[in-house]
């Protein structure tokens, strides 16, 4: 492998056999002594000939929806387990964090902790002392540090895990979803010494649904799709690939037959486009969105509110806006009506009165 690369993946292929059982009565259990086993299995490969190169001091984020192959890479590229077809170089000691209070013993304080998963991690004691009360300051369970950790709630265990794992100045840092366990301080922590990591020169892999976090982190990145290795480059081409390949046309235009009515107003469709006019229905914090609809007014006496509420992937609401429709002005435009810039620089509402 080259110098210039921390890790090389060419061919990887991982296969797992998901059994089917069968009859499992005593009749059946006797006459598979005979005749073979009483289940069967079928193959199932959660990733298919991955090949990719990750330069040293590299930030890659690893995007892809869930059962994409996005956990099962992490687990071999830290050898926990071993592809079934391929092979990885990697050019480094690696620090992993892929399950909360991996690594850790339950019947253990969070002192013992440190050293156990600092010695798992291939450091010596000396080094673990060295870097100890920085790491309990950062893991904010100071006063619980001497308290086994099977008495730990999950944030406890991944701020305690995360700590460990990047204050031993692995050359690669590997680090699952695990952080979304943590609250937003800490996750804002998490990230900022990610950042500081990488500054460092050293290589992090990071997998996150978190697109936010992944932009501002990253500076490449890989898709995975159905454990196929989709793109791989700038991270924002990748993020880019990830939201279209998400994208659901069918959540971009809605239709009369679906809206509700009502007896003085009803609308006849809504749609929702990008900035290029093309029709989506997930965007990143910096693109611009347009909803366009279509509704017929009973009664040009009223005025009416239109409320528009953006919610992210949770449903979490991002921001929100309402605009005013007179009635009598769109009668008098004959009609046609721009809501114009109502949510700042992020989106746009435009109206079309049916008659």
């Amino acid at each position: 492998m080259e110098n210039d690369f921390a890790i090389n993946v060419s061919g990887v292929s991982k296969r797992y056999s998901i059994g089917v059982k069968k009859d499992d009565s005593l009749r059946s259990s006797i006459t598979s002594l005979f005749k073979g086993s009483g289940s069967s299995s079928e193959d199932f490969w959660a990733l298919k000939d991955l090949s990719f190169q990750i330069k040293k001091g590299d930030v890659v984020g690893v995007v892809g929806r869930n059962g994409a192959g996005k956990s099962t890479l992490l687990k071999i590229l830290s050898q926990i387990t071993r592809p079934t077809e391929g092979k990885i170089e990697i050019a480094g000691r690696i620090a992993s964090l892929l399950e909360v209070g991996t690594g850790f013993h339950p019947e253990l304080t969070g002192r013992e902790n440190i050293y156990l998963n600092g010695t798992i991690l291939g450091m010596s004691r000396k080094e673990v002392k060295a870097k100890f009360d920085e790491i309990v300051e950062f893991s904010g369970v100071q006063k619980f540090i001497d308290t086994p950790v099977k008495h730990y709630s999950s944030g406890m265990y991944v701020r305690l895990a995360f700590a460990v794992a990047a204050h031993l100045e692995p050359e690669i840092l590997i680090i699952d979803e695990v952080l979304a366990v943590g609250d937003a301080e800490f996750q804002e922590k998490c990230l900022g010494k990610m950042k500081d990591v990488s500054t460092q020169g050293r290589t992090v892999l990071f997998v996150s649904h978190n697109m936010a976090a992944i932009q501002s982190l990253c500076t490449t990145g890989l898709f995975l799709q159905h454990g196929e290795l989709k793109a791989h480059g700038p991270i924002e081409k990748i993020i880019n690939s990830y939201l279209a390949s998400k994208s659901d046309a069918s959540n971009t235009f809605i239709s009369s037959k679906e809206l509700p009515e009502h007896q003085e107003l009803s609308f006849k469709s809504i749609r929702i486009t990008d900035g290029q006019n093309e029709p989506s229905s997930e965007f990143t914090c910096d693109e611009d969105i347009f909803i366009s609809f279509e509704f017929n007014v009973n009664t040009f006496q009223k005025k009416y509110n239109i409320f528009a509420t953006i919610k992210d992937k949770y449903g979490v609401p991002v921001f929100s806006s309402e605009r005013l429709i007179d009635c009598d002005k769109l009668t008098a435009i004959h009609g046609d009506y721009n809501y114009g810039n109502v949510f700042g620089n992020c989106a746009w509402i435009e109206g079309h009165l049916t008659e």
